[in-house]
C-alpha cells in the first residue's frame, strides 16, 4: 500500500512523460483524448475509485500539500500503482488550469460492457435508460439519482455523453465508477434490451395523454426512459413504451431531466419500500 512517502514519485517538470495522462485535461476532455483512460478529480471520487470502483487504477497525481490530509486514503492504493507528487504550480501547469483540489487519478475503462452484461434477468430490478443526453452535468446527476434510489443499472445510447468524463464523475459523486452501465446503440436498442431482460419500459414525457406517475402500480421490473433536455424523447420511442408524465402545476410541463429522473426513481423506490 502507498503509505510510505519515500515511495511517492516527485514530478518537477511539466513535460515529464510519466504524468502525460494528466496533461491539458480540459482540452483532452473535449476531444476524448484520454482514449481508454479516464480522469478522476477530488477526494470524494478518488475514495470511491479506490474503495468500491470497478475499474483499474493506473496512477495518482497529487499536490504535495495533499499528502498529509490524504494519508488514510493513500493506504488503500495498491503497491503497484504509482503516486506522482508535485508542487502546486507544477501541477497546475501540467493540468492546464488551477488544480485547487490537488487530487487526480487515472483509471482504465477496460472492455466496454453490454446491456446484457449489466441488466439483471431475475428478481426485482430498476433500470435507468438515457437517450440523447449530451450534457455531462445531466448525465452525472442522473447517475447520482440512480444510485440514491437503488437503480440496478444505467443504459446510455450512443448519442449520450460518456459517464466517465471527468465532470460527469464528479457530479455523480463517483456513482458511475461502481454503478453498472452500458453505453452504445440507439434509443430503440435500449428499449429492446430492457424488454428482453423482462422490464416494463416507461417513457417519461410531458404529453397530456400520458399516464400520471403517482397513479401507476410499479411492476417488479421497470426501466425508466429519459430523453434529452429540451426536445425530450422522440415520438417513435414514446410509442414503443408506456408513456408516463409527472404531474405539474398548470402552465408548466417540464423540469430538468435529472430532476425528472429523480422523481420517477423515487416513486419506484418508495412504492417498493
Amino acid at each position: 500500500m502507498a503509505t510510505d512517502p519515500a515511495s511517492f514519485i516527485p514530478i518537477t517538470e511539466s513535460r515529464d512523460p510519466r504524468v502525460a495522462a494528466f496533461a491539458s485535461i480540459r482540452e483532452r476532455d473535449l476531444t476524448n483524448g484520454h482514449g481508454g483512460r479516464f480522469i478522476v478529480e477530488g477526494k470524494v471520487t478518488l475514495e470511491t475509485l479506490l474503495t468500491r470502483g470497478r475499474f483499474e487504477v493506473e496512477s495518482l497525481f497529487l499536490c504535495e500539500t495533499r499528502l498529509a490530509p490524504l494519508s488514510g486514503l493513500l493506504s488503500k492504493v495498491p503497491e503497484d500503482v504509482p503516486v506522482y507528487v508535485a508542487a502546486q504550480d507544477v501541477m497546475d501547469e501540467i493540468a492546464g488550469f488551477p488544480m485547487h483540489r490537488g487530487v487526480l487519478a487515472c483509471g482504465r475503462k477496460g472492455p466496454p460492457a453490454t446491456a446484457r452484461d449489466v441488466l439483471s434477468t431475475n428478481g426485482r430490478s430498476t433500470a435507468l435508460l438515457l437517450a440523447g443526453l449530451s450534457n455531462h452535468d445531466n448525465v452525472g446527476a442522473c447517475f447520482r439519482n440512480a444510485a440514491a434510489f437503488g437503480a440496478n443499472a444505467v443504459l446510455l445510447d450512443e448519442t449520450s455523453c460518456d459517464p466517465l468524463y471527468r465532470k460527469a464523475i464528479r457530479v455523480a459523486s463517483g456513482a458511475s465508477l461502481w454503478l453498472p452501465f452500458a453505453h452504445g446503440g440507439s434509443g430503440g436498442s435500449l428499449i429492446e434490451a430492457a424488454e428482453a431482460a423482462g422490464h416494463e419500459v416507461w417513457a417519461l414525457t410531458p404529453r397530456a395523454d400520458a399516464e400520471p406517475l403517482p397513479s401507476i402500480r410499479v411492476p417488479e421490473r421497470v426501466a425508466l426512459l429519459m430523453g434529452a433536455e429540451g426536445p425530450g424523447l422522440p415520438a417513435e420511442l414514446i410509442a414503443r413504451a408506456r408513456p408516463v408524465r409527472i404531474p405539474m402545476t398548470a402552465g408548466f410541463d417540464s423540469v430538468n431531466v435529472a430532476t425528472a429522473a429523480a422523481l420517477a426513481l423515487s416513486h419506484v423506490f418508495n412504492a417498493r419500500s
